[in-house]
């Protein structure tokens, strides 16, 4: 992880809310965007600033959410999501996000990512794959 990301280094990113983002359970006219998509959005958001400043053979994994989803935004409608960076504790990194459609703010929280080592973490992975195989067997 480069040196410069610190506290405030902040993120915009913007999208549409297509039929994907959407929840159905209210019918056609009560398609909005859905908070799990919202929280996936963010973790997107959050994942691409620390690419920027990631080296080589890194990547970071979320840990910890907690929004407010607190208004509804309608198939079509522009969101911007802006993440800003709260804090770095080695490889921990937290961050303050929020969101707004083209009428109004619709989230706020916090979100914390975890950089990791992709090789390393490939390797634990296998690691885990193979006791589950021997419990398994």
């Amino acid at each position: 992880m480069k040196a410069d990301l610190r506290p405030g280094v902040s993120r915009t990113s913007q999208l549409s809310v297509d039929r994907d983002r959407s929840i159905g359970f209210m019918g056609e006219d009560g398609r909005v965007y859905g908070t799990p998509y919202l929280v996936r959005d963010i973790e997107h958001a959050c994942r691409d600033l620390l690419l920027e400043y990631g080296d080589a053979g890194e990547d970071s994994v979320g840990t910890d959410i907690a929004i407010k989803h607190v208004a509804p935004t309608l198939l079509g409608m522009k969101v911007e999501i802006t993440v800003t960076v709260s804090a770095v504790e080695g490889r921990k990194v937290s961050f303050d996000v929020s969101a707004k459609d083209e009428i109004e703010a619709i989230c706020s929280g916090t979100h914390g990512r975890f950089v990791v080592d992709v090789g390393k973490t490939i390797d634990r992975l296998k690691a885990k794959a193979a006791k589950r195989a021997v419990k398994a067997g």
